[in-house]
């Protein structure tokens, strides 16, 4: 008997990750759905011969598209569970999520994600376990934010105890234009933020928590600053050093240079505001 779950992958150009993602799941879910943002690669054609069903909407932002399915597709489960086209459920969280919908306690889960960098885990720095919610009732959570969006989920919550896993198979260059494009977004959301009043609640949720750290503290350091106190406390303080020279690299990049460039297009983005009201 499948598992009472509609799995929701989103996919934009993702010919070599998506059969693996889709073998994952399709004989354990209830379905298995691709919403495709019109990819130009072969993602679509083998996601549809892996048995999925293939659904394509323009892209805007994550959010507007994880809502789309929630609302729009016409999902056949009370549950749903969104993976990214790099990820994949361990077989022990597949059997724990089963059993616990038999009789589910709450009605969304947290679940703890296992990254990989050039094939290999990072463990530490901050980064194991990452806990994302990521199964709920399809009527109880919507998302929010452009970038790293999150679930509102409107209900109890839970944890479950094993992992899923993120192993991207793409190479390096596409995680690097993936991230200059989140730069771009998480700069324009940085002017945005100083010019908006956001209520946010370090005694919440996970997301409500992260976002009053990013409100409250590191939005107010000082920019190219903030970068290499990040970078040190993850890599030292949360002894990212001991994920090895794989680890150093993605530590290094993600820790520190993605956020310099962040800085970088915030202040060009000030300039260019400051250029207009003239």
């Amino acid at each position: 008997m499948k598992a009472p779950v509609s799995v929701v992958i989103l996919t934009y150009n993702e010919a070599v990750n998506i059969e693996r993602a889709i073998a994952n799941t399709i004989d354990w879910a209830a379905e298995v759905i691709v919403l495709d943002s019109f990819s130009t690669d072969e993602t679509v054609a083998i996601a549809t011969n892996a048995g999925a069903k293939a659904v394509q909407r323009k892209f805007d932002n994550y959010s507007a598209q994880r809502n789309y399915a929630i609302k729009e597709i016409g999902l056949c489960s009370e549950w749903i569970l969104f993976l990214d086209a790099d990820e994949y459920l361990s077989d022990a969280l597949k059997e724990e999520i089963t059993g616990e919908l038999a009789n589910p306690k709450a009605d969304g889960y947290y679940m703890k994600r296992r990254f990989y960098f050039m094939g290999k885990w990072i463990r530490w720095g901050g980064y194991y376990p990452i806990w994302l919610l990521r199964l709920f009732k399809k009527d109880k959570g919507l998302f929010q934010r452009e970038v790293n969006e999150h679930v509102v989920l409107e209900g109890t919550h839970a944890k479950l105890e094993n992992y899923f896993a993120d192993d991207n198979q793409k190479p390096l260059s596409f995680w690097w234009h993936k991230h200059i494009d989140y730069a771009h977004k998480e700069a324009r959301l940085l002017v945005e933020a100083h010019s908006e009043k956001i209520e946010v609640n370090f005694w919440g949720t996970q997301a409500e928590r992260k976002l009053w750290i990013r409100y409250k503290i590191w939005n107010r350091m000082p920019v190219y600053i903030r970068p290499f106190i990040y970078y040190i406390y993850r890599y030292f303080f949360r002894l990212g050093f001991l994920d090895g020279r794989t680890g150093f690299i993605f530590h290094f990049y993600h820790g520190l240079v993605y956020l310099l460039i962040i800085d970088s297009f915030y202040l060009e983005l000030k300039r260019q505001n400051n250029v207009n009201r003239k």
